[in-house]
């Protein structure tokens, strides 16, 4: 049953209607503490008791039940980002998602070595594309535009014209890109 994650399930329910549990057990008949302990997986539901709260989010039974289409979890560790080896390449990019899936986004963290130039990724043209700043400051210019980004800024391109950055000052540059993937369908 661990599989059908009932429990995250039923709480996404709830928030999503914005019901408390005191609100929900009021409606359904239940007490507070048997939907808690539904919510955090400590208890397993009966179909009676199910059915009776898929009524009140006006959801099937199949809902608990139906596998997922898709379902991905990628996680890249701290230790693998800072442990890779550092050279005298200008612009160093580490993928964040699975290389076998086709995913829907392609999440990069990308280094750039002080004032080191590097051309935008392919996908920045014709397409749209996040850049989160993590470390140091990101020289950025889109379509004639020039900002200067710090630690913490972030930027939203949707451009078909040319992408071009690179590190500012004396320190390294670090970011987040996260692109349209290869998964992703075309309208």
């Amino acid at each position: 049953m661990e599989h059908y994650c009932i429990g995250l399930k039923l709480r996404t329910l709830r928030t999503q209607k914005r019901l408390t549990l005191s609100r929900l057990a009021a409606e359904t008949g239940l007490s507070t503490a048997l939907l808690s302990k539904l919510e955090t997986d400590r208890m397993i539901p009966t179909l009676p008791t199910l059915a009776t709260i898929s009524r009140v989010y006006g959801v099937g039974m199949g809902h608990f039940f139906s596998e997922p289409a898709r379902h991905t979890l990628s996680i890249t560790r701290k230790a693998h980002l800072q442990g890779a080896t550092r050279g005298a390449e200008s612009m160093k990019v580490t993928p964040l998602n699975p290389t076998s899936a086709r995913p829907l986004l392609e999440a990069q963290m990308v280094e750039l070595a002080q004032g080191g130039t590097a051309s935008a990724m392919q996908e920045f043209r014709e397409a749209s594309g996040l850049v989160y700043v993590l470390e140091g400051r990101l020289h950025l210019e889109v379509g004639g535009l020039k900002e200067v980004l710090e630690e913490g800024d972030c930027a939203y391109i949707e451009s078909e014209m040319a992408v071009a950055w690179r590190g500012e000052g004396n320190h390294r540059c670090r970011l987040l890109a996260v692109l349209p993937g290869a998964g992703r369908k075309e309208a």
